[in-house]
């Protein structure tokens, strides 16, 4: 090789691997921004879905004054919920507070005048169309967090992540059991 041709190599190596890992890192921390931006997405409507349960649970106070076990497990649930402070501890506060405004709906079906409460009615809509959205900013989530952890683990930027200790970011997980149990109701 010939002096020009080796410095013009030198060159674009000199300058192409810090570009090259400058380039991976943007993506990697990219990519963990968008997974916290969906969380603080996902976050929104949790609040809203904590400001909505007690309105509910007031209301059913009225017509089902009896029912105090299953509405104070719905403010424990709450409360839990709202102070867990680890992805895996909110996902189970979460798991449980789902569980236990689910008890209050099947409370309302013995309650056909409840059932029948304008108010009832509306708040059990804003709850419904709450979850939902909750359960679409967990999916959005969860895929957030599975690209970022997929850059993360492969080569070469599993070795640029390494360096700069970047950590995988825990998913949203809902055991299977949960969901899948029927809701018990006891009068």
């Amino acid at each position: 090789m010939n002096d020009p041709m080796l410095v013009a190599v030198l060159a674009i190596i000199l300058l192409g691997v810090p570009l090259w890992v400058v380039s991976v890192y943007n993506r990697l921390i990219t990519l963990r921004n968008l997974a916290e931006n969906v969380w603080a997405q996902t976050d929104v409507q949790l609040k809203r879905r904590y400001n909505l349960i007690p309105n509910l649970v007031e209301t059913v106070k009225g017509y089902a004054a009896h029912e105090q076990q299953t509405l104070e497990k719905v403010t424990q649930a709450r409360s839990g919920a709202m102070n867990a402070m680890t992805t895996q501890a909110s996902a189970q506060a979460e798991n449980a507070l789902t569980g236990a405004v689910k008890s209050v709906f099947a409370v309302a079906e013995a309650y056909p005048e409840l059932k029948a409460n304008q108010n009832f009615s509306s708040l059990q809509q804003e709850l419904t169309a709450t979850e939902g959205f909750i359960a679409e900013g967990r999916s959005q989530y969860n895929d957030a967090i599975l690209a970022y952890n997929n850059a993360l683990q492969v080569f070469p930027a599993s070795a640029i992540a390494g360096v700069l200790k970047l950590q995988p970011l825990e998913f949203f997980n809902v055991p299977q059991q949960v969901e899948r149990e029927p809701v018990k109701v006891q009068f």
